[in-house]
């Protein structure tokens, strides 16, 4: 039995939703590692074989016809949610504000604020979006998503080798100059914000953020066991700890997405390589396929003949006072 990631890599409930509900119906997926071509495994998603799914998205739209249905079914999940409200020269085709938060109250009026979490994340500081910036802007988004959400995440960009790419282009294209700030300013920037998520009832929590340990900040987990032990009480877990980067708090999932694929299109995006990869990937998407996109040296190949099985978590089922081990 596994958590679900659906997924950092890329936005399945705004581009290939479609995709996972097949995959719901089928009842398993196909997930290859990024960094290693050689290992394919198949992911089981059954109800019964997925303790809870974490989505991640800026637009929840598509997913919204199927929350009951997932729910009906015994899914347990709760989504990620990205609304940053950037300027169009950073955020290409994210969706309009307006509109991203009319879709993020609708998906917490069908599930619940607690299965809500909004994301301001990453925080870019440039000429065009210093620090004021980035608090009127979190204020007012703060304001028009108060009562949706209980808990807000945020985290400072940091210098991934394609985002310093990204960002250097657009330096000399539009004479923008970009930093990475200190940690001192990272520290009163997110002092300033977590008053004013307290101020909406909200709590702040730090994702990856080392040295972020100060009052009103809670270190945060984006798989987080205490919350899916929330929604499986029927559940006793035993996840490892599986850390991105220094300061995440994250404990073991199985991500099903795929690199190169979301077509947003953020400068600031660690998950793409290039603007038009995506966009020719999802030309290539099969919503049918079991792997969300399919690299050409396993085209025409019967998966099932050479994946290997993905391992389970240990996480055990308590059952008539007794605890049945699903591994």
């Amino acid at each position: 039995m596994n958590v679900i990631s659906a997924s950092r890599r890329t936005d399945i409930p705004a581009f290939y939703w479609r995709w996972f509900m097949n995959r719901i119906d089928e009842g398993f997926c196909h997930w290859m590692n990024p960094f290693n071509a050689n290992q394919l495994f198949r992911v089981p998603m059954g109800a019964d074989d997925v303790a809870a799914i974490v989505f991640w998205t800026r637009n929840a739209g598509p997913m919204l016809p199927d929350v009951a249905r997932l729910q009906n079914a015994g899914y347990a999940f709760y989504t990620q949610y990205t609304i940053n409200g950037y300027p169009r020269e950073i955020e290409h085709r994210s969706p309009e504000v307006e509109r991203a938060i009319e879709t993020l109250r609708a998906l917490s009026d069908a599930t619940a604020p607690e299965r809500v979490i909004w994301r301001y994340d990453p925080i870019i500081l440039s000429s065009a979006t210093p620090p004021e910036y980035h608090f009127e802007r979190f204020e007012a988004l703060a304001g028009e998503i108060s009562g949706a959400v209980r808990d807000v995440y945020i985290s400072f960009c940091d210098p991934y080798g394609r985002t310093e790419r990204h960002f250097k282009a657009m330096s000399e294209r539009l004479g923008w100059t970009f930093e990475f700030g200190a940690r001192g300013q990272h520290i009163e920037m997110a002092t300033r914000m977590a008053e004013i998520a307290a101020a909406r009832d909200m709590q702040l929590y730090s994702c990856a953020e080392a040295g972020l340990d100060i009052p009103g900040i809670r270190r945060g987990s984006c798989i987080d066991p205490n919350l899916v032990a929330e929604l499986r009480p029927d559940l006793d877990f035993h996840l490892k700890a599986a850390p991105t980067r220094e300061g995440c708090g994250c404990v073991q999932a199985v991500d099903i997405g795929s690199f190169d694929t979301c077509v947003f299109g953020c400068e600031y995006c660690y998950a793409n390589n290039s603007l038009d990869l995506p966009q020719r990937r999802m030309k290539e998407h099969d919503p049918s396929d079991s792997m969300l996109w399919r690299p050409p040296s396993l085209r025409g190949e019967d998966l099932s003949e050479i994946a290997g099985d993905q391992k389970s978590a240990r996480i055990e089922r308590r059952q008539g006072g007794e605890q049945l081990s699903i591994l």
